[in-house]
């Protein structure tokens, strides 16, 4: 068959995969696109016939039947380029052996034009359905236009920001909470930290798991303990030239991502400080910079990967007409991963 119709000049269509797998197109669509909800005897007997004749899913055509085009789109304004591109890995393992494409579209929560800005994106990509990152994704005002459009959208966060359809999250307080009883477990009482960018909730959600750790333990330290960031390895070095200037000064520092712990470790180096007998650091998210500087950063494991990926599971194997959603989770929890360093506080 597949034969003859490459000697007819025409491509195997949808309707010759149905008519020789015995079986109806909606049928055929739901093993192109990966459908969980089928029984496996009719998803190989489908996957022999599309093999068998060369049949290759027209996108074009099944975009303009549903009016959308089999495009994943991805908002975020985010400063940190390591969590973007885990996110994108994410999401591209997720779609891998799909039609579906990644559009990324970076974007200024500061304009006064942003939403207006967002809505035209969406609306000329005709997008299938859109990750947003956080910060951006902690807009309300944003996810209200996703539906106001018709566009999916599954928005990502370090706590819920709603329905488990349309989120995932981490628990980063408790996370930073269990990160911080480690350090005053080993000895620590004096300790710094080192904050994220003021308005975005994984900060907020940090800093409130710092505060928790400290109020269980009953230590109580002054508010110049705690020097803010913007995840950044510029403001992690600046905010550890504060703190390392107290009198007396913290004998451990949590800062709130890998790149901020980076230049912690440099402001230490560059007083002669050793890490960790003179200070211990903790970092979060667990790049790939946490296990190749020395000494390797402990660090709480954030899944953003992983989130991503369920992210994007969520818009895609969606299905329609009356059809149950795949069942993606929506909390995924953090880690503590314990490498070099950190030490019981150095011996006043």
């Amino acid at each position: 068959m597949a034969a003859k119709n490459r000697e007819n000049g025409s491509q195997p269509t949808i309707n010759d995969v149905a008519r020789i797998a015995g079986v109806s197109k909606k049928t055929v669509s739901r093993v192109v696109n990966g459908s969980p909800l089928l029984n496996d005897d009719t998803r190989k007997r489908v996957q022999e016939v599309v093999k068998q004749l060369g049949y290759v899913p027209n996108p074009q055509a099944r975009a303009l039947a549903l009016r959308r085009n089999f495009l994943i789109g991805l908002v975020h304004d985010n400063p940190n380029a390591q969590t973007v591109l885990k996110v994108q890995q994410g999401i591209l393992e997720a779609i891998r052996d799909t039609e579906f494409e990644l559009v990324v579209r970076p974007v200024d929560r500061g304009m006064a034009n942003m939403l207006e800005d967002i809505r035209q994106f969406l609306e000329r990509q005709r997008l299938f359905g859109v990750v947003l990152m956080p910060p951006i994704s902690e807009n309300d005002s944003l996810a209200e236009l996703c539906r106001q459009i018709g566009c999916r959208y599954v928005r990502m966060g370090s706590a819920e920001l709603d329905e488990p359809g349309n989120m995932v999250a981490s628990n980063d307080r408790e996370a930073v909470r269990d990160a911080i009883k480690y350090l005053i477990d080993q000895g620590h009482s004096r300790i710094g930290f080192v904050s994220g960018p003021h308005g975005f909730r994984s900060a907020i959600e940090r800093r409130l798991g710092f505060e928790d750790a400290l109020e269980a333990a009953g230590i109580k330290q002054p508010r110049s303990m705690i020097a803010d960031g913007n995840y950044t390895f510029e403001s992690g070095l600046l905010a550890a030239e504060r703190l390392l200037d107290l009198s007396p000064r913290p004998t451990a520092i949590f800062a709130s991502n890998d790149e901020m712990a980076t230049g912690v470790l440099q402001a230490a180096r560059r007083r002669g400080m050793d890490v960790p007998t003179d200070l211990s650091i903790v970092g979060f998210d667990d790049t790939p910079i946490a296990s190749h500087i020395w000494p390797p950063l402990t660090t709480v494991r954030w899944p953003i990967a992983t989130m991503a990926r369920s992210a994007a599971l969520k818009l895609t194997m969606s299905v329609t007409e009356g059809e149950q959603e795949v069942d993606e989770p929506s909390m995924f929890l953090s880690t503590l991963i314990r490498r070099s360093s950190v030490a019981p506080p150095p011996r006043d």
